[in-house]
C-alpha cells in the first residue's frame, strides 16, 4: 500500500545531485520508496500522509563490522566493564556470585574487560579468577576480543600446562617460572573452545531475536557478522530468526582458517546474492590483533617497550583465501590495525585483478589504526574497501593512551586524511568489541568521528574530524555498499524504505551532545516495527 511521509527534515544519504541530501517527503509502497524530495511535488494519488511533525529523519543505519551472534551471546554472560565492574576485586565478586547461582556446575563466562578500566590497572590472571571460582571453569573475553582470560580449571580441562606450545600467531602468556598465567592472546586464545559445551540452537535463536528488537531501537537496519565459525551455524540461526521476526538484513563472513582444509566448503551464487535477507558475503582473515592488548602489529613500537606485535594468518592461508574468492567471486575481509599488517594484506593483494562484480569492493580492511601513505593510495586506486570504528579510540582511551604518545593518538584513524585521499571507507561499531556498555550505540561512534575527543576529554586528533553529513553517509551509503547490501543506505528512488526518525535534530545539534540524540522510531520496508512512544506507554502501566 502507498504511504507517503511528510512535514520532515529527511538526510537522504543520496549524493547523486546538489538538491538530492535532504528531502522533505518520501513515498512508500510495496517496501521501496518511489519518490523522496519536495513535499509539493509528490505525485498525484490517494494514499495515507504521515505527518512527521518537522522531525529529522535518516536512512537506516548499516554497521559494517559487528558480530550479532557473540553480542547476542554475550547477553547472557557477566558483563565486566563500568558500572557493573570497576576492578578486579569486583570481577572476583562477580565470578564468585554466578558461581553460587550454578550448584549444577558448568562454565562461567563474562565479557568486556579492559585493564585500562580496572582499578588496578592490569589484566586479570588465571590466581585472580579463581579466587571467584576454583572448581568451575572461567572463560572470560577481552573487550577487543582478541585475548581471553581463563582460570585454572580451564587450563586443566584444556590440556595448556607449562610445556604446551604457542600456536602460529598466537601466545600463551607466562609468568616468570614458564607457568601460564591464564591469558590467551590472538590464535592461542581459542585452545580452550573445543572443550566448551556448545550453546543450544535454541537459546542462540531466542538471543538474536531479542538482538533485533535493541537494533531496530537504535536504528540499525542491516549488519554484518564477521565471525562465523561453522559452515552452517550462524545462517541457520539468522533464517530461523527471520522466521520468528528478526528483521535486519545480514552478510555473514566466514573465518577461513576454520574452513580451509575443509573440501566440502564452498559458497554459491544464490547464496551471495545481494538482495537476500541472510546472505554470505565472504572470507575473513586476521592480520594482527588489537592496539589495546598491544597485539596489533604496528610501524612503531608501543609507548616504553621494543614491542610492535605480530603477524597473525600465514602466508599459505592467504594464498589459499585469495583463491578459493577468485573462484568463487566472494569478498575477502581481513583484519588489520597496526601499519605493518596493513601494509601486508594492501601489498599482497594490490597486484590482483578484481573478481569481483565491481559492485562491491573485492578486498575489505578492517579497523586502519594506522595505514601508512603508500597503503592508502593503493586502496584509493584499487577501490578497497575500509572499515573503521570511531568508537575504539573513544571508549578505549585508557589503554591507549599507555601505549602510544600524545602525538602518535592524534594521527590514528585517519578519517579525514583517507576519504581526501579517495578511499571507500565506512563506519562501524565492531560490537561487541569495545569496552562499552552499550557498544552497538551509532550515537556514540558518531560522537567520536565527529569531534575527535575521546569519552575522558583526551583530543584524538582535530585534524581528522568529520562533518556529521559525512560521517552519516559513511554509516549509511558507504556501509551498505562496502557490506554488499543492494539497494540499501539511501532513501531515493528504488531503494529500501528502512529509516530512522530522531528525536532530535542531528546535523545541528551540538556535536558533544550527538550521543544524548536517540531514535523516536524505526521503519523497516516501510513499516514501523518500533516506536519509542508505545514502550513508554507500556512501561507506564507495568
Amino acid at each position: 500500500m502507498k504511504r507517503a511521509f511528510v512535514n520532515g527534515k529527511i538526510f537522504t544519504s543520496d549524493i547523486s545531485g546538489a538538491e538530492s541530501l535532504y528531502a522533505e517527503a518520501l513515498l512508500c509502497d510495496g517496501g521501496r520508496i518511489l519518490f523522496a524530495g519536495a513535499e509539493k511535488d509528490l505525485p498525484a494519488g490517494e494514499y495515507p500522509r504521515i505527518d512527521l511533525g518537522g522531525r529529522t529523519v535518516i536512512p537506516g543505519f548499516v554497521d559494517a563490522h559487528m558480530h550479532p551472534v557473540m553480542l547476542a551471546d554475550f547477553s547472557r554472560q557477566i558483563a565486566c566493564l563500568p558500572p557493573k565492574v570497576n576492578s578486579i576485586q569486583e570481577l572476583i565478586q562477580e565470578i564468585a556470585r554466578v558461581r553460587s547461582e550454578k550448584p549444577e556446575g558448568g562454565w562461567i563466562k563474562g565479557w568486556g574487560y579492559d585493564e585500562g578500566k580496572f582499578a588496578e590497572h592490569r589484566s586479570p590472571n588465571r590466581y585472580d579468577l579463581d579466587k571467584g571460582s576454583s572448581d568451575f571453569p572461567v572463560f572470560l573475553t577481552r573487550s577487543c576480543e582478541h585475548i581471553r582470560c581463563v582460570n585454572s580449571k580451564a587450563l586443566e580441562l584444556a590440556g595448556i600446562t607449562r610445556d604446551t606450545p604457542d600456536p602460529q600467531g598466537g601466545e600463551i602468556e607466562r609468568d616468570e617460572h614458564g607457568e601460564p598465567t591464564g591469558v590467551l592472546k590472538e590464535n592461542a586464545r581459542d585452545l580452550v573452545l573445543p572443550f566448551m559445551p556448545p550453546e543450544t540452537k535454541e537459546s542462540t535463536v531466542a538471543s538474536l531475536i531479542d538482538l533485533g528488537n535493541l537494533l531496530t531501537s537504535q536504528g540499525i537496519v542491516a549488519v554484518t557478522d564477521m565471525g562465523n565459525l561453522h559452515e552452517g551455524g550462524n545462517y541457520e540461526f539468522y533464517e530461523e530468526a527471520v522466521k520468528r521476526g528478526f528483521r535486519q538484513r545480514v552478510s555473514l563472513y566466514y573465518m577461513w582458517d576454520y574452513f580451509m582444509d575443509d573440501p566440502l566448503f564452498d559458497i554459491t551464487p544464490e547464496l551471495m546474492d545481494r538482495n537476500r535477507q541472510i546472505r554470505i558475503a565472504g572470507l575473513k582473515l586476521i592480520g594482527d590483533g588489537s592496539i589495546s592488548g598491544k597485539t596489533a602489529w604496528l610501524s612503531e613500537p608501543y609507548l616504553g617497550t621494543e614491542e610492535c606485535g605480530f603477524p597473525v594468518y600465514s602466508d599459505e592461508s592467504m594464498e589459499r583465501a585469495l583463491e578459493f574468492c577468485k573462484r568463487t567471486g566472494c569478498q575477502l575481509s581481513v583484519h588489520a590495525m597496526g601499519g605493518r599488517a596493513i601494509d601486508r594484506v594492501i601489498d599482497r593483494v594490490y597486484p590482483e585483478k578484481d573478481w569481483t562484480d565491481g559492485k562491491v569492493p573485492c578486498l575489505r580492511v578492517e579497523h586502519l589504526t594506522e595505514p601508512s601513505d603508500r597503503a592508502v593510495a593503493r586502496a584509493a586506486e584499487r577501490g578497497f574497501g575500509f572499515a573503521s570504528q570511531p568508537i575504539f579510540e573513544y571508549c578505549e582511551i585508557e589503554t591507549y593512551k599507555s601505549n602510544m604518545d600524545p602525538e602518535r593518538l592524534r594521527h590514528i584513524y585517519p578519517h579525514r586524511t583517507m576519504l581526501d585521499r579517495g578511499v571507500k571507507l565506512c563506519l562501524s561499531t565492531d560490537a561487541p568489541a569495545t569496552s562499552w556498555a552499550v557498544p552497538s550505540d551509532p550515537f556514540s561512534n558518531l560522537k567520536s568521528a565527529v569531534t575527535r575527543y575521546a569519552c575522558d576529554g583526551t583530543d584524538i586528533g582535530q585534524d581528522e574530524r568529520l562533518d556529521i553529513e559525512t560521517a552519516m553517509i559513511l554509516y549509511t551509503k558507504e556501509s551498505a555498499e562496502v557490506s554488499g547490501f543492494a539497494g540499501l543506505g539511501v532513501l531515493k528512488p528504488g531503494y529500501a524504505a528502512d529509516f530512522a526518525v530522531l528525536s532530535d535534530d542531528l546535523f545541528t545539534v551540538d556535536p558533544m551532545k550527538i550521543d544524548e540524540v536517540c531514535v523516536e522510531e524505526t521503519y523497516i520496508g516501510g513499516e514501523r516495527v518500533y516506536c519509542r512512544e508505545d514502550l513508554r506507554a507500556q512501561n507506564q502501566y507495568r
